[in-house]
């Protein structure tokens, strides 16, 4: 796991499902749920707490990233092994059609947010967080985001990734 992914899961753990559930965590859990824009996801403290210098500084730089990261997360209630795609192209018919699945890859940068986080509850609303972040993370990426996108293909599919399709590369932490 990359030290991105373990931040974020780190982070996921602590903010949003501390072993023993909090006030402050559900209540926060259910103020991102409930954001109709990123200035609402991105005043939240818990939020701010991805971007302290021992987590993720550069999210610094990706305001629309975190506030879609922190989002989509608030719906995961159950870190599993299983990535997201895994999930939802599982059984016969898939818990998520074909059609839809297409729709969600292709979903424009504004409207991922809100299609993953429909996506969330056929999944059983577990997944593996920290390959879920760090595919948000990328989705946008000029240079990672296809291969990301391609991977979750795959994944859906039940097929076996091809190389490298999806992997994360180790950002840069001092932007």
């Amino acid at each position: 796991m990359s030290e991105t992914e373990t931040a974020i899961l780190g982070w996921w753990r602590q903010t949003l499902r501390p072993e023993e559930d909090t006030a402050f965590a559900r209540a926060l859990r259910a103020r991102l749920r409930r954001a109709d824009s990123a200035l609402e996801v991105l005043s939240e403290p818990g939020v701010q707490r991805l971007v302290r210098p021992d987590v993720l500084p550069f999210l610094r730089a990706r305001p629309l990233e975190l506030a879609r990261l922190a989002q989509v997360l608030a719906g995961v209630e159950k870190h599993g092994t299983a990535r997201l795609a895994q999930l939802l192209g599982a059984g016969d018919p898939p818990k998520l059609s074909p059609l839809r699945f297409q729709r969600l890859i292709r979903a424009p940068e504004a409207e991922l947010a809100t299609a993953l986080r429909r996506a969330l509850p056929m999944a059983g609303k577990t997944c593996n967080v920290a390959a879920l972040g760090r595919d948000l993370l990328n989705w946008t990426d000029p240079e990672r985001g296809e291969a990301t996108r391609i991977g979750w293909c795959f994944d859906y599919f039940g097929a076996p990734r091809p190389e490298h399709a999806g992997e994360a590369r180790e950002e840069e932490t001092d932007a």
